[in-house]
């Protein structure tokens, strides 16, 4: 019996000593196996890779030393070190292949689009936040949403709706402007934009604002709510580990608190509607989504109307305004070509002085939605975009792309590339707009490429040059501070950190609209 006691106490002792030997074996093995890449990814010696990557982690320390805005000058610098492909691997992300190749951009968006898709862990990382709509979803459930969205999309009622909320919104702001003109106060044009957008683009969606252009000077919930889900979104998609921390910091509850905030606005309407029915002369698009009738008679469940509605606005909403914003920096900064803001207000004059803007008129708006698109050039909204490959593939080239890796590209790297775009590409030059075809989506990809590229494209122009005809058929603006770059913030568009101050004063020749 002692023996027995003895040789137990032996075996304990000895598991006890060899299980960190087994741990520290077993942590030796993975370092080695994973030394030049972020566990979970597969060893790529055939691409180029930025220096810095360490065991496990891969190139996370790399990317956590560019963080927020530096994101961006990480992608340019790497372009121009290593050329237009390039890898990195990131624990629980795996690897991604950035690509910033029109044709590669052309096969993956549109070549082969099946194979590349927005995938789950996107879906795991958003969809508590942006809902389970078009945006996230892949295979039958986005093409039939995409169908059923571009068919609304192209109902002549629904245009016609569209023109004239852009249109009383954007007498909103010239109202405002006007007072800013006449006390000669400073304002925040950038702000001014975004409650513009969302104020039209919730007016469309569901035949109600959120009330910003109301009360300019305070911040309304729901538009508070609606900007911080989209900072949390972004926040996720830099840093796989966030939503684990939102727990810690309490981020959890307000996210939750914001979304039921915003489900319950559009679930208000929608019980409305079912009980009242609806009496609007135009259908809004959320009437037309409650009208819409499957084979069997079946209709939408509210959780897909809501859904839908909130990332079709959020689709729209600050993408929009801050092209706007930075179109206006762009013309009006310290040292931009003069004639590019004389060309603009004399085809404004031509175009628009003394009419009501419709659609018809925004045609003939050749110069003005040229100044929009080459903004869009220089600053895109979705400066970093991805798809993750489905099953084993070969890009153009002879490029390898495993099943579950990310392909990656970046319009704002883009967009500065001479290779893409010539010797002047880091120029602001409208003209290269003027008198020639729209180049190729896989060149400029602002509006996504392919079968996801984005159906609301014409009305996001309808939108811009709307209330740019609008503003400078009525006043002269300045920048308040026309030697300074705004500094662009990190979040899933390009916004501008600390707005864009202008000064405005009344044009002479000015007419009411």
């Amino acid at each position: 019996m002692l023996q027995d006691t003895h040789l137990q106490a032996a075996l304990y002792y000895a598991a006890e000593f060899r299980t960190p030997l087994v741990i520290s074996a077993l942590l030796a093995a993975l370092i080695y196996k994973y030394r030049s890449h972020a566990i979970g990814a597969h060893p790529r010696r055939d691409l180029k890779e930025p220096k810095g990557a360490v065991p496990l982690l891969g190139h996370l320390p790399v990317l956590a030393s560019y963080s927020g805005p530096k994101l961006y000058e990480f992608l340019e610098k790497q372009n121009q070190e290593l050329g237009p492909v390039w890898s990195i691997s990131l624990p629980l992300f795996g690897r991604m292949i950035q690509c910033d190749k029109p044709e590669l951009i052309e096969y993956v968006l549109k070549t082969n689009f099946p194979n590349y898709i927005k995938g789950p862990m996107l879906k795991d990382m958003l969809a508590d936040i942006l809902g389970v709509g078009f945006f996230l979803a892949d295979g039958a459930d986005w093409r039939f949403l995409r169908k059923l969205i571009v068919q609304i999309f192209n109902v002549k009622a629904f245009n016609d709706y569209t023109s004239d909320t852009f249109v009383t919104m954007g007498h909103k702001v010239v109202d405002y402007l006007g007072k800013a003109a006449d006390e000669g106060s400073v304002v925040n044009i950038y702000a001014l934009m975004h409650h513009y957008t969302l104020d039209s683009f919730s007016f469309i969606m569901c035949g109600q604002s959120f009330g910003c252009l109301d009360e300019i000077e305070q911040e309304a919930p729901l538009a508070a709510a609606f900007d911080r889900l989209l900072a949390a979104a972004a926040n996720r998609l830099l840093d796989p580990t966030r939503k684990i921390c939102e727990l810690l910091t309490g981020d959890r509850k307000t996210i939750l608190e914001d979304k039921a905030l915003i489900q319950q606005f559009f679930q208000d309407i929608i019980d409305k509607r079912r009980k009242e029915g609806y009496h609007g002369e135009k259908r809004d698009l959320l009437q037309l989504f409650m009208e819409w009738r499957d084979e069997d008679g079946k209709s939408l469940p509210d959780d897909v109307l809501r859904d839908n509605i909130f990332q079709i606005t959020v689709a729209g909403y600050d993408t929009t305004a801050q092209a706007i914003s930075w179109m206006f920096y762009l013309v009006l900064r310290d040292g931009s070509d003069k004639d590019i803001i004389r060309n603009l207000t004399q085809e404004v004059d031509d175009v628009l002085h003394g009419v009501k803007p419709t659609y018809t008129t925004h045609k003939e708006q050749k110069y003005a939605e040229a100044c929009f698109l080459e903004a869009l050039r220089v600053y895109p909204p979705g400066a970093k975009l991805m798809r993750q490959c489905a099953s084993d593939d070969v890009l153009p080239g002879g490029i390898k792309i495993h099943k579950g890796d990310w392909f990656a590209w970046s319009p704002i790297v883009m967009g500065k590339s001479e290779a893409i775009w010539g010797p002047d590409a880091k120029e602001y030059k409208p003209s290269r707009w003027m008198d020639t075809e729209r180049p190729p989506q896989s060149k400029f990809p602002a509006f996504n490429a392919g079968p996801r590229s984005c159906p609301g494209q014409r009305f996001a122009v309808l939108e811009a040059m709307t209330i740019i005809g609008m503003i400078l058929q009525s006043f002269e603006i300045q920048l308040a501070h026309p030697s300074e770059t705004p500094v662009y913030g990190m979040s899933m568009t390009l916004p501008m950190v600390h707005g864009l101050k202008v000064r405005v004063s009344r044009r002479a020749s000015s007419k009411e609209l």
